[in-house]
Parts: structure tokens; C-alpha cells; sequence
């Protein structure tokens, strides 16, 4: 029994990750291509590719990392907008906090921030955003 539901954790948290990352990459290259190939507004172009990038990872933790499609998708979304913001918000937090606060250097902030923010989205996603 444990090293199945070990085995399951570990799939789970692999794809998940996996989902962030592509998140992560859809996000820059859409960014970088409208703003610098089609000459958008930078803020503009953030704000496209972000979305994008969100609706990818809805997309793909609702079918490939947590398997629950078979659920209401309107609820999900609600739930995935929550943990999204409430992630964003709490990232911002802890690179002011680390950066103004304690002193840290400001990209070692962010990636700390990243790595808080990456256990709070995936115990949410994974315990209220796409409840098992």
C-alpha cells in the first residue's frame, strides 16, 4: 500500500512539474515573440503569454497529471484562478520580503520564492484545484 501511494505521489509530482516547466517556457517564448518579433507591448505581450501559459496548465494537470476530467470543469477553473493568485501573491511577497527585508540578492530571492511557490501550487492543485 505505501509504495504505491509513494509511486503515485511521485508520478503526480513529476508531471506536475513538468507542466510548470512547460508553463514556464510557453510563457517566455510567447512573451519574447510578440514582443520582440511582432512588436508588442511589452506589458501586453506578458500579460498574452501569461494567460496562455495558465490555460495550458489548466489544460494539462485537469488531464495529464491529475486525470479528472471526468469532473466539472467550471469549478476547477474557479479553484485554479484561486491557487494561481493566491501563488502570485505570495510569490511577490516572498521576493519582496527576502530582497527588501532580509537582504538577500534579488534573484536568489525569486528563485526561493519559485521553490515555496511550486509546493503551495502543487499541495493546492493537488488537494483542492483537482481533488482526487
Amino acid at each position: 500500500m505505501i509504495p504505491e501511494l509513494f509511486h503515485n505521489f511521485s508520478e503526480y509530482f513529476f508531471r506536475f512539474a513538468a507542466v510548470g516547466l512547460l508553463g514556464v517556457g510557453i510563457n517566455f517564448g510567447l512573451t519574447y515573440v510578440q514582443k520582440e518579433g511582432l512588436k508588442w507591448n511589452k506589458y501586453f505581450a506578458n500579460l498574452i503569454g501569461f494567460l496562455i501559459a495558465m490555460s495550458c496548465n489548466f489544460i494539462l494537470n485537469r488531464y495529464w497529471t491529475f486525470h479528472v476530467q471526468e469532473q466539472a470543469a467550471f469549478p476547477q477553473i474557479v479553484r485554479f484562478i484561486i491557487v494561481a493568485g493566491s501563488g502570485a501573491l505570495l510569490n511577490h511577497y516572498i521576493v519582496y520580503s527576502a530582497h527588501k527585508r532580509l537582504k538577500y540578492n534579488f534573484y536568489l530571492a525569486k528563485i526561493f520564492a519559485i521553490g515555496i511557490v511550486f509546493i503551495w501550487n502543487f499541495i493546492l492543485h493537488s488537494t483542492f484545484t483537482f481533488t482526487l
